[in-house]
C-alpha cells in the first residue's frame, strides 16, 4: 500500500523557465507519474547532456550545466545533490531532447523528480509521455520475440491499465510502481524493436466497456480459465467476470510445484498474525469457478485450525513464491508440497494464452475481446471523461 504524504510537484513556472523548444516534451499529451525508487536515503545521478534542476514547489533554478555525476542524498533540512546542499522538498530534474537521465545506472525518458519524504527517506519518480513509459513496460511483460498482433493487445491493455491507474491517482505522488504490483518497468534501457513497434502501431488506443476505460488486468499464464476479479478486488464488470482459455497449454507456467517447510509455514502463519502450532494438515475447503482455491484450512496437532482466503495464503509467501491460487496441498515428510497451475491472479488477459491465439492467426482485436467480452477499442482523445 502506499504510504500518502503531502507534495507539491512540478509548478507552472518551470514551463516558462525552461523553453518547451528545446527540453523533452510529452509525444502523446499523456504524461503518467511511475514510483522508480522509494524509501532509499541515497541514489546515484548521472546527466549526460545539457540538463537543469529546479526545486519542487518553486520552479526556482537550482543547478544546471552539461553534464553531472554525483549522488543525491538526505540532508538534515533537503538534499545533497553533488554535494551540494539544496533545501525544500525536493527536486525536478530535465534534459534536452536526446539527452539522458541515469539513476543508479538505469536510463530513462522525461523528466525526474527526486522527493524528500516526511519519513526522511526519497522517493525517485520518472515524469514521462505515456507512450514512451509503454516502451519501458513491455519487454518486461512480454517476450519481444513473441508475434506482432500478441505484442499490439500487450501494448493496449497496458496502455489502458496505466490510463486507469493515473485517474485514479490523481491526488497522490505517483500513478503507478515499476514493478509486478503495477506493471513491470525498466526505463529506456528495457526497449526492444518489436516492443516500441506494437506500442507506435497502437498509438492512441485504449480498451473500453460502455465507452469508458476499466482495469484492463493481466497475468502470465491462467491454465485453463481466467478469474473473476470480484473474487480478488472490488472490480465486479462483465469484461472481468473470467473465460475459459485453451490457448495456454505451451506456457512454461502451466505448472509447477513447490515444496515448502513446515516450519518455515508456521513461521510464515505466525509472522502474519494466525496463532497455529506444529501443523498436522492442510485443506483446500473450496474451490471457484475457475478452479482456483478459495478457501484453505491449516489444523496444528492441537486440534487448532485457522481458515486463509487462497488469496491470503498466497499473500503470506509472496507472488513469486507462490505462483497463483491453483494449486492442490498435501503433507509430505515435514513438507507442505503445492502442485500448482499458472502463474498470477488470473484476471483479464492471460499472457501466454495471447500468446497461443497469435499463433493461431488471431488478431489484436480479436484477442482483446476475447478475454474482455463486451469491449471495444477507442482512441483516447474520444473518451468521455479525458485523462
Amino acid at each position: 500500500m502506499k504510504r500518502y504524504f503531502t507534495v507539491t510537484l512540478i509548478s507552472a513556472i518551470m514551463l516558462i523557465i525552461l523553453p518547451l523548444a528545446n527540453y523533452v516534451s510529452a509525444a502523446s499529451g499523456v504524461t503518467v507519474r511511475v514510483a522508480i525508487i522509494e524509501d532509499r536515503t541515497s541514489v546515484d545521478l548521472s546527466l549526460k547532456g545539457k540538463y537543469a534542476i529546479y526545486a519542487l514547489g518553486t520552479g526556482k533554478v537550482l543547478k544546471e550545466g552539461p553534464y553531472l555525476n554525483g549522488k543525491v542524498t538526505v540532508a538534515s533540512d533537503g538534499l545533497l545533490v553533488g554535494g551540494k546542499a539544496i533545501g525544500g522538498t525536493g527536486i525536478n530534474i530535465k534534459v534536452v531532447k536526446d539527452s539522458n537521465i541515469y539513476i543508479d545506472t538505469r536510463r530513462f525518458r522525461g523528466s525526474v523528480d527526486i522527493v524528500r519524504k516526511d519519513n526522511g527517506k526519497l522517493l525517485v519518480i520518472n515524469n514521462i509521455d505515456m507512450d514512451d513509459y509503454l516502451y519501458g513496460v513491455l519487454y518486461h511483460e512480454v517476450s519481444h520475440r513473441w508475434p506482432a498482433e500478441c505484442l499490439k493487445a500487450q501494448a493496449i491493455a497496458a496502455r489502458t491499465f496505466a490510463l486507469e491507474q493515473a485517474r485514479g491517482n490523481k491526488g497522490q505522488p505517483y500513478d503507478l510502481r515499476c514493478d509486478i504490483y503495477s506493471q513491470v518497468y525498466g526505463g529506456r534501457d528495457g526497449e526492444k524493436w518489436s516492443t516500441t513497434h506494437a506500442v507506435d502501431s497502437t498509438r492512441g488506443k485504449v480498451l473500453t466497456f460502455n465507452g469508458d476505460i476499466f482495469p484492463t488486468y493481466y497475468h502470465a499464464t491462467c491454465a485453463g480459465y481466467t478469474e473473476d476479479a470480484s473474487n480478488l478486488w472490488n472490480a465486479d464488470i462483465a469484461p472481468l467476470k473470467g473465460v475459459p482459455c485453451n490457448f495456454c497449454g505451451n506456457s512454461k507456467h502451466y505448472r509447477w510445484a513447490k515444496e515448502l517447510p513446515l516450519a518455515n509455514v508456521e513461521s510464515k502463519l505466525k509472522d502474519s498474525g494466525y496463532k497455529i502450532g506444529h501443523i498436522k494438515s492442510v485443506n483446500i475447503l473450496s474451490k471457484n469457478r475457475s478452479g482456483r482455491n478459495e478457501n484453505i484450512e491449516i489444523k496444528d496437532d492441537t486440534g487448532t485450525s485457522v481458515v486463509l482466503t487462497g488469496k491470503d495464503f498466497r499473500q503470506i509467501f509472496g507472488p513469486n513464491e507462490i505462483r497463483s491460487t491453483k494449486f492442490d496441498a498435501e503433507i509430505k515428510r515435514g513438507n507442505l508440497m503445492l502442485n500448482g497451475m499458472g502463474w498470477g491472479h488470473g484476471v483479464g488477459m492471460c499472457q501466454w494464452g495471447a500468446y497461443g491465439m497469435a499463433l493461431r492467426g488471431k488478431k489484436c482485436d480479436d484477442i482483446l475481446k476475447y478475454y474482455y467480452p463486451g469491449t471495444e477499442i477507442m482512441a483516447i482523445d474520444k473518451l468521455p471523461s479525458k485523462p
